[in-house]
């Protein structure tokens, strides 16, 4: 494993020559590109930049939606000897601004004039910034170069010097540097090297099938270290094609055009898809839902048993296979009729959830890793699940649990460090061992489980440990329910702002002819208000009086990225969240006339 990336990759492509390895959606349909084109862009994106003399080591940010060009500027930058250093396209300017400035990066790609426009407007506060190059369009400016431009001066670099530089590269260097999600502060430039990637890689391939049969549909940003690892470089380490979501809301659209084997996906993606089910099926025939959840009864039984180690007998397998070929085959037709199996990653997935595609299917095999970690620690798999866990350690890595309960790992995969933060790198380990920052338990059988973040953890006034996000999964099961944020820390009891199914809240009050102008009317209203409550406490039923919420707050809008509420992953930013809406939070502990009140708050942006 003495390879870079991009040395793996032009290798592979001079054996798979006119092989597709790359589509994109353009002019309404979508183009493959092959791995000869690729490496020919490729190689390009590096001459470029070697025209600007770039030297061994610098950095070089990459601001973009998923697409070709991103691989171009990637794995260009590290031919160039340099380091790749992703914003996520959908921030703003101070988040570019602290990326860019924090990592020295002297190079900028970005997608969009409108961005560079704002980018020219503040190049004073961009000391090492000398270049964005722009990978559509074009914008005059001295330092602003169009691609065609670029690509015109790399042209005059000869292919020997790139291939020099190229050859200079070492696995253990460092191949780009990661900014975490910055749900607790500002985000930490993690440095992860070849040699990181390159092994979670190679111990996830020990656990999955994938091969040049596959096709795999990329949507979640590239800029995250799990789209990075399984949608990208591990796709094209084994010769299968990617194919490139046009944005995260056609997602639908292009798993039916695409029709891909496997997808990677963070957890919010699959709830929608369990809620949009249910709705449909919810909405049938009686007859129809009959059948639903005759068919859904024994897939579960079936799962459960193979879960618990029984044997399943005859009958259960013969009628679970019945029902995945007709009633839960129609299932498959919305993801193109290929799909294999999903992964999911970036947050707990949901028990019910998981159970609910095994049970149909179409499995979810769910994982856990951090950025730090490139990313993968421990996966379930094919040979090896256990519902509800985030599976067993990748070959190679080891965990333990420290008294505490924080998870520790110790492997390949793990960084070398925080770009420019010693202080921060050295608290990251304790005697060799990287702390996770997670809290979690391996059973037996060596599956890990994760219980939450150790920050995340509420402690009540009375002392009691509580992981918000494991109520908060649960809420997010019931379909008037899309999102949820408990709150609790130091409060005598636990209380929760909600965000509603709006889609099916609508329908409930157009159904019950209940009056409404908007959400805020919606939100405000007894009789919502009465229907939330009411499954709220059926969803609390099993779990101890201490571990309920007492209270909540139903929103009038979603938690957004655009309020700096969510990461561009969509898991909750708490502190974010706790500070837009205190007073609505602390509310819900000032006395009331009677011991449980409700209430429904309409957002708007000058209450922040």
């Amino acid at each position: 494993m003495n390879e870079t990336l991009p040395q793996l990759i032009l290798r592979l492509a001079a054996q798979r020559g006119d092989r597709p390895a790359l589509r994109h959606k353009e002019n309404g349909r979508y183009l493959a590109i092959s791995w000869v084109q690729m490496a020919g862009r490729i190689r390009a994106f590096g001459r470029g930049l070697l025209a600007l003399e770039f030297s061994p080591g610098e950095r070089a940010a990459i601001m973009a939606p998923n697409g070709p060009w991103w691989v171009f500027a990637d794995l260009g930058t590290m031919a160039a000897g340099g380091l790749s250093v992703p914003v996520y396209f959908t921030e703003g300017i101070d988040s570019i601004l602290h990326i860019a400035n924090d990592s020295t990066s002297r190079i900028l790609f970005l997608y969009s004039p409108l961005i560079a426009e704002e980018v020219v407007a503040r190049l004073d506060q961009f000391p090492h910034l000398e270049w964005i190059i722009l990978l559509q369009g074009a914008f005059a400016h001295p330092r602003v170069l169009a691609l065609e431009e670029f690509l015109a001066k790399g042209a005059a670099i000869a292919e020997e010097a790139l291939e020099a530089r190229l050859n200079e590269g070492d696995s253990e260097e460092t191949a780009t540097i990661v900014y975490t999600s910055g749900t607790t502060g500002l985000p930490k430039g993690a440095m992860l090297s070849h040699r990181n990637f390159l092994s979670n890689i190679e111990a996830c391939l020990r656990l999955f099938d994938i091969g040049p049969q596959d096709e795999g549909l990329s949507f979640l940003p590239l800029s995250h270290v799990f789209e990075r690892m399984a949608g990208y470089y591990l796709m094209l380490h084994q010769g299968a094609v990617i194919a490139y979501a046009e944005s995260f809301d056609s997602v639908p659209a292009n798993l039916a055009e695409v029709r891909p084997t496997l997808a990677v996906s963070v957890p919010r993606l699959y709830e929608k898809m369990y809620a949009r089910i249910m709705e449909r099926v919810l909405a049938g025939s009686w007859p129809k839902k009959r059948l639903f959840f005759l068919a859904l009864e024994a897939g579960r039984a079936l799962v459960r048993r193979q879960q618990a180690g029984r044997a399943p007998g005859l009958l259960l397998p013969a009628l679970a296979a019945l029902a995945r070929r007709t009633v839960f085959g129609r299932l498959r037709r919305p993801f193109g009729g290929r799909l294999r199996f999903f992964v999911s990653g970036g947050a707990p997935l949901g028990r019910e959830i998981a159970e609910f595609f095994h049970a149909a299917g179409i499995p979810i095999y769910e994982g856990y890793g951090l950025t730090e970690t490139s990313p993968v620690l421990a996966v379930n798999a094919p040979q090896a699940l256990r519902l509800g866990s985030v599976g067993r350690p990748l070959p190679g890595t080891r965990i333990r649990i420290a008294e505490d309960g924080e998870i520790l790992a110790r492997g390949p995969g793990v960084f070398r460090g925080y770009w420019n933060r010693p202080q921060e790198t050295a608290a990251a380990f304790i005697e060799g061992w990287f702390r996770t920052g997670d809290i979690g338990e391996l059973d037996a059988e060596g599956f890990l489980f994760i219980t939450d973040r150790k920050k995340d953890l509420i402690v009540t006034a009375g002392g009691e440990n509580i992981a918000p996000q494991i109520l908060e999964n649960r809420l997010k099961t019931d379909k008037f329910i899309a999102n949820a944020m408990v709150y609790g820390d130091r409060k005598p009891f636990l209380t929760a702002l909600l965000v509603p199914n709006f889609d099916n809240i609508e329908s409930y009050a157009n159904d019950k002819g209940i009056d409404f102008l908007n959400h805020c009317d919606l939100v405000s209203h007894p009789r919502i208000l009465d229907l939330l409550r009411r499954r709220v406490d059926r969803l609390q039923l099993t779990i101890p009086p201490i571990e309920r919420i007492k209270r909540f707050t139903l929103l009038s809008r979603d938690f957004s990225a655009e309020a700096g509420e969510v990461t561009p992953t969509l898991k909750v930013k708490r502190k974010v969240v706790a500070e837009h809406f205190h007073k609505i939070l602390e509310g819900m502990y000032l006395p009331r006339d009677h011991a449980l009140h409700d209430e429904g708050y309409c957002v708007v942006e000058d209450d922040r």
